[in-house]
């Protein structure tokens, strides 16, 4: 199977349609699969459901699809740097359904094992229960969470080989790996292309039976979502 395509509208060109569920890495700015969000953007496809811990800041990374109004749902856990969800959100023109962090990294890691639900204890007594079941365990109690699914899966790496399997860097890390297994299909960034066995095996995050196409990145802007420097002395 060729994995490896020239751009990311290359590799998305036959996988995008309205209405799907998309699973964004990334956490703020940092492991955000930009040139993927970019080739969705200029796609046009609409009414998406997107699955992020947060939602980007304005007109950057899943910022540019709030902005185009390409996405009709949201289910995140953070979304407070982001202006332009707030004023959809507050306007009705957006859906959102908040999770506890948590439980939304949790909710997916289920998902990608095939775990269709779970129990937790987070959100009991609290509006994130209202309308779910709920079970007592050992004088405990506990309400269930749905695993999460997606169409298609976007997912930032530092390295990858033409196998598919990828390596993330640092903090880069954060939701890529759990959402690259929770999706029917699964396409990559990369940084860095590699040679099957150049990649430690130890190394390997994410194995290449998930990922099914891969896009080289040929400039990466790493952006800062805030700076913070202290005075000089």
């Amino acid at each position: 199977m060729r994995k490896v395509f020239a751009t990311a509208t290359e590799a998305l060109a036959d996988v995008l349609r309205d209405g799907m569920t998309i699973l964004s890495g990334g956490f703020g700015l940092s492991g955000v699969p930009m040139s993927l969000i970019e080739a969705i953007r200029s796609s046009g496809v609409r009414d998406l459901t997107i699955v992020s811990n947060n939602a980007g800041t304005d007109g950057v990374g899943l910022g540019m699809l709030l902005e185009s109004r390409q996405v009709r749902r949201m289910i995140s856990s953070y979304v407070g740097e982001n202006a332009t969800f707030a004023r959809q959100y507050l306007a009705g023109e957006l859906e959102i359904e908040f999770n506890p962090q948590g439980t939304l990294a949790e909710r997916i890691r289920a998902g990608g094992a095939g775990i269709p639900a779970f129990f937790t204890a987070t959100g009991f007594g609290t509006a994130v229960a209202e309308g779910k079941e709920k079970r007592e365990f050992d004088g405990r109690h506990f309400v269930m969470e749905r695993g999460i699914v997606g169409d298609l899966a976007i997912v930032h790496a530092w390295k990858g080989d033409t196998e598919g399997n990828l390596v993330y860097r640092k903090t880069a890390r954060n939701f890529n790996p759990i959402m690259a297994t929770a999706a029917r299909m699964t396409v990559a960034e990369v940084e860095h292309l590699v040679q099957p066995g150049d990649i430690d095996g130890d190394h390997v995050v994410t194995p290449g039976i998930f990922v099914k196409r891969i896009v080289v990145l040929d400039h990466v802007e790493k952006r800062i979502e805030q700076r913070t420097v202290r005075k000089r002395a």
